[in-house]
Protein backbone atom coordinates (compact mmCIF):
# COMPACT_ATOMS: atom_id res chain seq x y z
CA UNK A 1 0.00 0.00 0.00
CA UNK A 2 1.26 3.47 -0.84
CA UNK A 3 2.07 5.71 2.08
CA UNK A 4 -0.07 8.77 2.79
CA UNK A 5 1.29 12.17 1.74
CA UNK A 6 0.82 15.23 3.92
CA UNK A 7 0.65 18.77 2.61
CA UNK A 8 0.13 22.15 4.13
CA UNK A 9 -1.93 24.95 2.68
CA UNK A 10 -4.01 27.97 3.51
CA UNK A 11 -7.63 27.96 4.56
CA UNK A 12 -10.06 30.21 2.74
CA UNK A 13 -12.62 28.67 5.10
CA UNK A 14 -11.38 26.47 7.93
CA UNK A 15 -12.93 23.13 8.64
CA UNK A 16 -12.51 19.39 8.57
CA UNK A 17 -13.63 16.96 5.90
CA UNK A 18 -12.72 13.69 4.33
CA UNK A 19 -13.70 11.93 1.18
CA UNK A 20 -12.63 10.60 -2.15
CA UNK A 21 -10.92 13.05 -4.51
CA UNK A 22 -12.63 14.20 -7.69
CA UNK A 23 -9.85 15.88 -9.67
CA UNK A 24 -10.13 18.18 -12.68
CA UNK A 25 -7.46 20.11 -14.57
CA UNK A 26 -10.12 22.62 -15.66
CA UNK A 27 -11.98 24.99 -13.34
CA UNK A 28 -15.66 24.30 -12.74
CA UNK A 29 -18.40 26.90 -12.43
CA UNK A 30 -21.17 26.05 -10.00
CA UNK A 31 -23.49 28.50 -11.82
CA UNK A 32 -24.76 26.48 -14.77
CA UNK A 33 -22.18 23.78 -14.10
CA UNK A 34 -23.50 21.96 -11.03
CA UNK A 35 -27.09 21.03 -10.19
CA UNK A 36 -27.57 22.12 -6.56
CA UNK A 37 -30.41 19.61 -6.12
CA UNK A 38 -28.32 16.57 -7.03
CA UNK A 39 -24.64 17.57 -7.08
CA UNK A 40 -24.37 16.41 -10.71
CA UNK A 41 -22.01 18.26 -13.04
CA UNK A 42 -24.20 19.61 -15.85
CA UNK A 43 -21.72 21.77 -17.79
CA UNK A 44 -21.60 20.18 -21.27
CA UNK A 45 -18.19 21.74 -21.96
CA UNK A 46 -16.58 20.32 -18.80
CA UNK A 47 -14.80 16.92 -18.77
CA UNK A 48 -16.64 16.04 -15.56
CA UNK A 49 -20.08 16.14 -17.19
CA UNK A 50 -22.34 13.59 -15.50
CA UNK A 51 -20.13 13.06 -12.45
CA UNK A 52 -21.34 13.97 -8.98
CA UNK A 53 -19.53 16.25 -6.51
CA UNK A 54 -21.62 15.40 -3.41
CA UNK A 55 -19.50 14.25 -0.51
CA UNK A 56 -16.30 14.24 -2.57
CA UNK A 57 -13.22 16.40 -2.12
CA UNK A 58 -13.27 18.53 -5.28
CA UNK A 59 -9.73 19.26 -6.51
CA UNK A 60 -9.12 21.81 -9.29
CA UNK A 61 -6.95 24.81 -10.12
CA UNK A 62 -9.65 27.35 -9.22
CA UNK A 63 -13.33 28.01 -9.58
CA UNK A 64 -14.71 29.59 -12.73
CA UNK A 65 -17.11 32.55 -12.40
CA UNK A 66 -19.86 33.74 -12.43
CA UNK A 67 -20.40 35.47 -9.12
CA UNK A 68 -23.67 33.52 -8.92
CA UNK A 69 -21.57 30.39 -8.32
CA UNK A 70 -21.42 31.42 -4.67
CA UNK A 71 -25.21 31.15 -4.30
CA UNK A 72 -25.31 27.76 -6.07
CA UNK A 73 -22.51 26.45 -3.82
CA UNK A 74 -24.28 27.75 -0.69
CA UNK A 75 -27.52 26.06 -1.77
CA UNK A 76 -25.71 22.78 -2.51
CA UNK A 77 -24.11 22.94 0.95
CA UNK A 78 -27.57 23.47 2.50
CA UNK A 79 -29.02 20.51 0.57
CA UNK A 80 -26.10 18.19 1.33
CA UNK A 81 -25.17 17.87 -2.35
CA UNK A 82 -21.96 19.94 -2.22
CA UNK A 83 -18.44 18.60 -2.05
CA UNK A 84 -17.29 17.70 1.46
CA UNK A 85 -14.39 20.09 0.83
CA UNK A 86 -12.57 21.83 -2.00
CA UNK A 87 -8.82 21.99 -2.71
CA UNK A 88 -7.64 24.72 -5.10
CA UNK A 89 -4.27 25.82 -6.49
CA UNK A 90 -5.31 29.48 -6.34
CA UNK A 91 -7.61 31.38 -3.96
CA UNK A 92 -11.15 31.83 -5.27
CA UNK A 93 -13.19 34.61 -3.66
CA UNK A 94 -16.46 33.51 -5.29
CA UNK A 95 -16.33 29.98 -3.88
CA UNK A 96 -15.16 31.39 -0.54
CA UNK A 97 -18.25 33.64 -0.37
CA UNK A 98 -20.55 30.66 -1.02
CA UNK A 99 -18.90 28.58 1.70
CA UNK A 100 -18.87 31.47 4.19
CA UNK A 101 -22.54 32.30 3.54
CA UNK A 102 -23.52 28.64 4.06
CA UNK A 103 -21.65 28.57 7.35
CA UNK A 104 -23.29 31.81 8.48
CA UNK A 105 -26.85 31.01 7.35
CA UNK A 106 -27.01 27.24 7.84
CA UNK A 107 -24.18 26.57 10.30
CA UNK A 108 -22.72 24.04 7.87
CA UNK A 109 -19.00 24.29 7.26
CA UNK A 110 -17.32 23.12 4.06
CA UNK A 111 -13.54 23.67 4.14
CA UNK A 112 -11.96 25.51 1.23
CA UNK A 113 -8.19 25.10 1.01
CA UNK A 114 -5.47 26.53 -1.23
CA UNK A 115 -2.56 24.10 -1.57
CA UNK A 116 -0.36 22.21 -4.01
CA UNK A 117 -2.69 19.80 -5.83
CA UNK A 118 -0.07 18.23 -8.10
CA UNK A 119 -0.16 14.44 -8.13
CA UNK A 120 -3.61 14.07 -6.57
CA UNK A 121 -5.76 11.65 -8.57
CA UNK A 122 -9.48 11.02 -8.64
CA UNK A 123 -10.18 8.23 -6.17
CA UNK A 124 -7.41 9.18 -3.74
CA UNK A 125 -8.59 9.48 -0.15
CA UNK A 126 -8.30 13.04 1.16
CA UNK A 127 -8.54 14.21 4.76
CA UNK A 128 -8.61 17.95 5.52
CA UNK A 129 -7.87 18.82 9.12
CA UNK A 130 -7.07 21.72 11.41
CA UNK A 131 -3.76 21.45 13.26
CA UNK A 132 -3.27 22.48 16.87
CA UNK A 133 -1.91 25.80 15.62
CA UNK A 134 -5.02 26.35 13.45
CA UNK A 135 -3.13 25.61 10.24
CA UNK A 136 -4.53 23.36 7.56
CA UNK A 137 -3.33 19.81 7.11
CA UNK A 138 -4.15 17.83 4.00
CA UNK A 139 -3.53 14.09 4.08
CA UNK A 140 -3.66 12.21 0.78
CA UNK A 141 -3.97 8.44 0.70
CA UNK A 142 -3.27 7.39 -2.89
CA UNK A 143 -5.83 5.02 -4.39
CA UNK A 144 -4.86 1.37 -4.69
CA UNK A 145 -4.86 1.53 -8.50
CA UNK A 146 -1.65 3.41 -9.43
CA UNK A 147 -2.63 3.34 -13.11
CA UNK A 148 -5.59 5.69 -12.49
CA UNK A 149 -5.41 8.92 -14.49
CA UNK A 150 -3.99 11.80 -12.46
CA UNK A 151 -6.35 14.51 -13.77
CA UNK A 152 -9.38 14.76 -16.01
Amino acid sequence: MTRPVERTGTFQLAGEAEGQALVFSQPLSFWGGVDAETGDITDHSHPGLGQNVAGRILVMPSGRGSSSSSSVLAEAIRRGTAPAGILLERPDPILAVGAIVAEFLYEIRMPLVVCDIAGIASGDGIMIGVGEDGAVTVRIQPAINPAAPRRQ
